[in-house]
Formats: structure tokens, sequence, C-alpha cells
């Protein structure tokens, strides 16, 4: 069982930069890949970025062109989503979440994840 608890969203303007915080519980964190996505009202939740159980490889969307990056501590049981450059286009509810995977590599579908966190507001204003 893991638990997911993000922070560190807010109010920020165009061309800030933000870090948001994931911090899991659960001795075997270690064993997952984790993961952030993010949802706009109407639309569907849709892939940010996602990391390894190991801390490498990572994967990114390709509509981020290099702002954002995922890391994680395991020793801590965290991960972190550094925002860069943000936009008004990123304003949304951001998601960490986790999947078992110590024999594949992290998914970039949302059904493939089996913890989510409660979710977290960034907006960003023009």
């Amino acid at each position: 069982q893991v638990q997911l608890v993000e922070s560190g969203g807010g109010l920020v303007q165009t061309g800030d930069s933000l870090t948001l915080s994931c911090e899991a519980s659960g001795r075997t964190f270690y064993m997952y890949h984790a993961g952030w996505f993010r949802q706009t009202p109407g639309k569907e939740r849709e892939f940010v970025a996602a990391i390894s159980f190991s801390g490498k490889p990572t994967y990114y969307a390709d509509f981020l062109e290099g702002r954002f990056t995922i890391s994680r501590d395991n020793a801590k049981n965290m991960v972190w989503l550094q925002m860069n450059n943000l936009k008004p286009e990123d304003t949304a509810v951001y998601y960490c979440a986790a999947h078992y995977g110590t024999h594949s590599n992290p998914r970039t579908q949302d059904n493939a994840y089996e913890y989510w966190g409660q979710g977290i507001q960034v907006t960003v204003s023009s």
C-alpha cells in the first residue's frame, strides 16, 4: 500500500518556476515507478512525466519542451517535479501517481498507475 501527498502548488506568473513535491508512505515505495499527471476542467488527465523506481530512466510529455524535470529520493520517499518557464497553459491540477514495476519501465498511461495523490492546483497567470 502506498499513499501519496502532493504539495508546493500555488499561483505564479508566466515565466516563473515552481517545484511540486510528492511524499510517499510505505516501506516499499522504492519498488514503484512514479509519475506526474495533470488535468484541467473538461479535459482528460494527461501525462506529464515519469521516473523509474531506480531514478532512471525518466520520460516526459513532448509538449514540455524540456521545461520540467522529475526526480526522486527513495531514502526520503519523495518525488519532485521542477517546473521552469511556466506558461498559462500549464495551469491544471497536478497529480502524483505510482505503479509497481521493478521488472518494467514506467508507463505514460494513467490507467497503469495504482496509487494517486489527491491533486494540487497550479495556476499560472499571464
